[in-house]
């Protein structure tokens, strides 16, 4: 019988407090590396007309070549300031919520870890999501035909102009239905993954905590295996709701897709998928979304289990026989 202590107990503000960090910390590295491939896919998964018959490698060169290196990161600033707050609620929230649902369900609670992921994913878009619209917004943007010139602008224009606040949220409910699987299954698979290879493959994937606690901690090339899969499998059932989100926030970027602005999560689904089918639709930009989820989600994770490690929250988990 293999039984596991783990790691790291939110027992007092300090503790959060640092998890807080930690997790902002990982947001911004994770966000960071794959900015480029960030800003094409929106303008692929919005039908942007300058990139609308561009593939991923044939778009990252023209936004080069039209709008110069740093074009590439556009919207990053927004980003930065959005992905903060994000990742440190989203990280925090899933430490607390999963040692709630331990004390209710036990340590290995599947249903415990999955709705830990879950309700950490809905807590942290709940408080950012208008800086995701705003950074979306400026991404959409492409050299020549700007429409706002900052943060501050995109935030004032889009109440003004599209409806007060509320304007903000735009595509919040589509958010929340990709929200729910994604994140769940982010966390619950790269729990899963990391017990696993501490229980059966610790001399290949484990090293001793550095705090000589006798726990381990998974490797970093180990770190970043689990949170590559995870990242997979979770975009692989959320894309649909991420495209039809970026659709609502985007509504009035163009006369085009102004007809987005007044409906609802459904409506635009349908239309999305009446008008481009599953593939060039629904999953438009998908083969991108892997080329970014995978090192983002990889990278995430990583930064996080690290930045626990350096802050003293991690001991490792000890897993004894008996």
């Amino acid at each position: 019988m293999v039984k596991d202590e783990n790691e790291s107990v939110m027992s007092d503000g300090k503790s959060i407090c640092k998890a807080f960090v930690a997790g902002g910390v990982a947001g911004m590295c994770a966000k960071t590396t794959v900015a480029p491939l960030d800003r094409i896919k929106i303008l692929l998964q919005a039908h942007n007309k300058h990139y609308k018959h561009h593939g991923v490698f044939s778009g990252l060169l023209n936004i080069v070549r039209q709008e110069r290196f740093l074009a590439l990161y556009k919207g990053n600033g927004a980003q930065m300031v959005r992905v903060f707050p994000y990742a440190a609620t989203q990280f925090t929230s899933f430490e607390i919520y999963k040692q709630t649902f331990r004390s209710l369900l036990g340590p290995n609670s599947h249903v415990g870890t999955f709705a830990s992921g879950s309700m950490a994913g809905v807590t942290a878009v709940f408080f950012t999501y208008p800086l995701d619209t705003i950074r979306a917004r400026l991404a959409f943007q492409v050299a020549g035909e700007h429409k706002y010139n900052g943060i501050l602008h995109v935030a004032t224009s889009i109440v003004r102009e599209e409806g007060g606040p509320r304007a903000l949220y735009r595509g919040f409910a589509a958010t929340l239905c990709g929200m729910i699987p994604y994140a769940g299954l982010s966390f619950y698979i790269f729990e899963r993954m990391k017990y696993t290879c501490m229980k059966y493959l610790p001399r290949y994937t484990c090293h001793p905590c550095e705090q000589n606690t006798g726990g381990l901690v998974l490797s970093v090339p180990a770190k970043l295996l689990c949170g590559g899969m995870a990242g997979a499998a979770a975009q692989s059932v959320s894309y649909p709701f991420d495209v039809t989100r970026r659709r609502m926030q985007l509504a009035y970027m163009s006369p085009e897709t102004r007809k987005f602005g007044d409906m609802g999560m459904v409506q635009t689904l349908r239309i999305i998928h009446r008008e481009n089918g599953v593939v060039r639709g629904l999953y438009r930009g998908m083969s991108i979304n892997y080329m970014r989820a995978i090192p983002m989600v990889a990278v995430s994770f990583s930064t996080y289990e690290l930045m626990k490690q350096t802050l003293h929250l991690d001991t490792g988990i000890k897993i004894k026989v008996g």
